[in-house]
């Protein structure tokens, strides 16, 4: 029995691990590398393994740093399914079309600015600088292709995928279907027990219910993404974001304007809208979600009302009764999206994508970061190499859609709305188990950050644990 660290080790992004075992070989997770100049050079690489020799994908949920190498990995022959659970499969229809358009609308730009660069006469261009039209990573048909071969299950429900594996998938509190992985392997005599954890979600968060508790494992891979620091209180961090929001729009009488994921975040935002509405402690709001991605995904949480928790189930009752506190609008034309930028004053803005790298959020950017009276509010993880990265950093000038822009509006970092676990929540998770497991291992996160974790995993805990290195295979 062996596992293979494919991705996510001592990085954030791009998750994957391959465990044998038994004569099975399956991956954990299929995840692109997002972030910095070597992202798309990283995800045209090579894989490590014959992807036809895959027998299945267990998928932790559908973010596109844990799913989106699926479409490529089918491309290049993998024929087996991919389970995941139910929610997960029904945004997987959603999240892997709007990526492999991404891919093909950047594609074409790239040829096209290499057209022009060979027409002017200025010679011939990097790959990297122009790409050239065999690089495309995946087409829309190869990810629709790709959904094909995706197996919705329920939360508990134990499945035998081969005859050497029984797994299940556990709530993770993370997103809508986000899901720990159990993972029981048997080879002749020995038996494994491995828990995935996939991106753990922060206790008591709107939407979804909180990580449920693991009793044991064998072999235990834990994230480790804010393994290193504590989210502000929930209390304090909605205190801040009226804050910002009032001071904003009513006193600087600019806009606001919040980068955030299509999945999850945005959701999360407009529940605390709603809230706050509801409270009596923002005044009407006019929000517009500037996303038809998550129009769709919304409208997929919404109605999986068995996978949310309870208090956010009966805010969505109270706002049915009460569709005056918010008015709420999803564009979905581009038309749409350029009209909201002759609004001066008296908005909230919700775009894609979460590190401000794509997208129509970067539009919003251009257009606002350079008025002091307006404000940009981080509230997810910022990679490194990403825009957004840098305005959390205190870049005063950035370059959007090929213009220098200045930097003159307020940037709000909210971590309190991260849905990852911090430090605290993490330890409280592990805290959970029955017996420590015989080896921990501590991934998705930033080199320091994993290293560090790990060290602080042994120091409390007194665990056998450690951060490994990418493409690094250990026995089970």
């Amino acid at each position: 029995m062996h596992l293979t660290f494919v991705g996510a080790a001592q990085e954030v992004t791009g998750s994957c691990h391959m465990v044998e075992a038994g004569g099975a070989r399956f991956l954990v997770d299929c995840g692109m590398v997002q972030g910095g100049r070597e992202a798309p050079a990283r995800n045209r690489q090579a894989w490590p393994f014959d992807p036809r020799a895959i027998d299945f994908v267990l998928l932790t949920h559908a973010h596109i740093d844990h799913s989106g190498l699926i479409p490529r990995l089918v491309a290049q022959g993998f024929k087996g399914p991919v389970y995941c659970t139910t929610p997960t499969a029904e945004l997987l229809s959603v999240l892997l079309l709007d990526s492999a358009y991404i891919q093909e609308t950047s594609w074409a730009r790239a040829q096209r600015r290499r057209s022009r660069h060979t027409d002017s006469g200025t010679g011939h261009q990097s790959d990297s600088a122009a790409g050239r039209p065999g690089e495309l990573l995946y087409t829309v048909a190869q990810a629709q292709a790709s959904l094909e071969q995706v197996d919705g299950r329920a939360y508990d429900e134990w499945l035998q995928p081969h005859p050497a594996v029984r797994c299940r998938f556990r709530d993770a509190g993370h997103i809508l279907g986000s899901a720990i992985v159990e993972v029981e392997l048997v080879q002749g005599r020995a038996r494994r027990r491995l828990v995935f954890s996939g991106d753990l979600g922060q206790p008591g968060r709107p939407i979804v219910r909180d990580p449920v508790r693991i009793e044991q494992a064998d072999v235990l891979l834990v994230e480790s993404t804010y393994g290193n620091r504590l989210h502000r209180p929930m209390a304090e961090t909605v205190d801040e974001l009226v804050a910002v929001i009032d001071t904003t729009l009513r006193r600087r009488r600019g806009n606001v304007i919040i980068p955030a994921f299509a999945l999850g975040r945005t959701q999360e935002l407009l529940h605390l809208l709603v809230d706050l509405r509801r409270q009596g402690r923002l005044p009407h709001l006019q929000v517009f979600v500037d996303s038809p991605m998550a129009d769709r995904v919304t409208a997929i949480t919404w109605r999986h009302t068995e996978a949310l928790d309870d208090e956010t189930r009966e805010l969505l009752s109270a706002r049915r009764a009460h569709p005056e506190w918010l008015d709420l609008r999803f564009t979905q034309s581009v038309e749409e999206s350029m009209a909201l930028n002759r609004i001066r004053a008296g908005a909230i803005i919700i775009a894609a994508s979460g590190m401000c790298d794509a997208g129509r959020i970067q539009h919003h950017l251009r257009h606002h970061l350079g008025r002091p009276e307006c404000a940009v509010v981080m509230v997810g993880w910022q990679a490194e190499g990403t825009l957004g990265r840098r305005l959390v950093d205190g870049a005063r000038h950035v370059r959007i859609l090929g213009d220098d822009v200045a930097v003159r509006a307020g940037i709000h970092t909210i971590g309190g709305l991260s849905a990852h676990a911090d430090q605290a929540a993490l330890l409280g998770w592990l805290g959970g188990f029955d017996t420590p497991p015989k080896q921990t291992y501590v991934v998705h996160g930033e080199a320091q950050t994993a290293l560090g974790f790990a060290d602080t995993i042994t120091q409390r805990l007194g665990w056998r644990a450690r951060a490994p290195q990418a493409l690094e295979r250990v026995a089970l």
